[in-house]
């Protein structure tokens, strides 16, 4: 019996109720998936956080597993793992957004930076940080959200609510801005 065979074995055994079996998956997989989803993701409790959720829904789902379905376990854990990082990257996106609406509905912007106006500014004693404070403020914007912030251009247009051809143009402008003037 190879390896994935024994693990699917195992999952079996969780299926059943199998605390044994439950941590011999979790020693095997959970460093794996941790190394794996830090390529992803640099918050490190975040990353925590979904390790610990993957292995509560195999807890609570391992009867789900079918090794017919040409999935081997690590296959079927990575995918339990990569939906997750996504629901967490959506769900922060959407409170990030709520939070925005909420400060300009109710004026309450108490004057201090955002976090990306204070990254940008702690670039300001070089060239590049210069350059980057003399572009426009939709291109700074953009700029931020997809350098800075690591988000898709779809991500992004969500974020800024702008269309997504939008920000691959002011994207594309503000790169060729700061080409210009750091030439």
């Amino acid at each position: 019996m190879g390896q994935s065979e024994e693990h699917a074995a195992l999952l079996y055994a969780v299926a059943d109720g199998d605390r044994v079996a439950f941590e011999l998956l979790y020693r095997h997989y959970a460093p794996w998936l941790t190394a794996r989803l830090r390529y992803r993701c640099a918050d490190a409790a975040l990353v925590d956080d979904i390790v610990q959720e993957v292995f509560v829904s195999v807890w609570r789902g391992a009867s789900r597993y079918r090794q017919q379905d040409g999935a081997d376990v690590a296959g079927w854990l990575w995918r339990i793992c990569a939906r997750r990082l996504a629901d967490a990257t959506r769900r922060h996106s959407s409170r990030q957004r709520l939070q925005a609406l909420l400060v300009r509905f109710r004026g309450h912007d108490d004057g201090s930076p955002s976090a990306e106006d204070s990254v940008l500014g702690g670039l300001a004693h070089g060239d590049l940080g210069a350059a980057i404070e003399r572009l426009p403020t939709d291109l700074r914007a953009v700029l931020a959200a997809t350098v800075l912030d690591g988000m898709t251009s779809k991500e992004a247009s969500v974020a800024l609510s702008i269309p997504e051809g939008t920000v691959k143009s002011r994207a594309s402008r503000a790169r060729r801005r700061l080409r210009e003037e750091l030439a």
